[in-house]
């Protein structure tokens, strides 16, 4: 809204001349409500004697003023992106498996959510019992819906391989 504006509008709602408006505006930096609360307590005003107030025919600043602060909004949108993003692990988590297998029979499949709480849990124990059961011929692999790790399952056919070698090597040298 432009100063003129202002002061059209400070004029009819406060009964006053141009120049009062003009100068109550100015010496409230332009604030409308500011200028009509200086002039009333100036006794400028010419009114009917009744005190009101109205917001029809004001602007509307929508989102100006909000119940809620920005900063809490801000907060439940992180919550719920992050308990989305929880969600949609555990369903990751519970619908793709890890497979152990020993002459290519499953001998055990897990989810993989629990693979992953029990390494929280033990780390080493199971980092130790993964090892171990290299040397007894037995093959990880990950398999789902949402398992795209290619290059993991080569890795662990690879890990395999040499514990198989690592075993031949050492019964090897034993039997000369």
């Amino acid at each position: 809204m432009e100063n003129y504006e202002k002061v059209e509008k400070l004029r009819e709602r406060a009964n006053v001349s141009y120049e009062e408006a003009k100068e109550a505006l100015e010496n409230n930096n332009w604030d409308i409500l500011d200028a009509m609360i200086a002039l009333e307590k100036s006794g400028k005003t010419k009114g009917t004697g009744q005190a009101g107030y109205s917001t029809q025919g004001m602007p509307k600043y929508e989102g100006v003023i909000d119940d809620e602060p920005e900063s809490k909004h801000d907060f439940c949108d992180a919550c719920r992106r992050f308990g989305r993003w929880c969600a949609r692990t555990i369903k990751k988590g519970c619908s793709n498996y890890f497979y152990i297998t020993k002459d290519g029979k499953e001998v055990l499949a897990i989810p993989v959510l629990v693979l992953i709480l029990t390494f929280i849990i033990a780390f080493w124990l199971v980092l130790i019992l993964l090892v171990i059961g290299l040397f007894f011929d037995l093959h990880y692999h990950f398999r789902g819906p949402d398992i795209k790790a290619v290059d993991l399952n080569k890795a662990m056919d690879s890990a395999a391989e040499t514990a198989r070698q690592m075993k031949d090597e050492f019964y090897n040298r034993e039997n000369e």
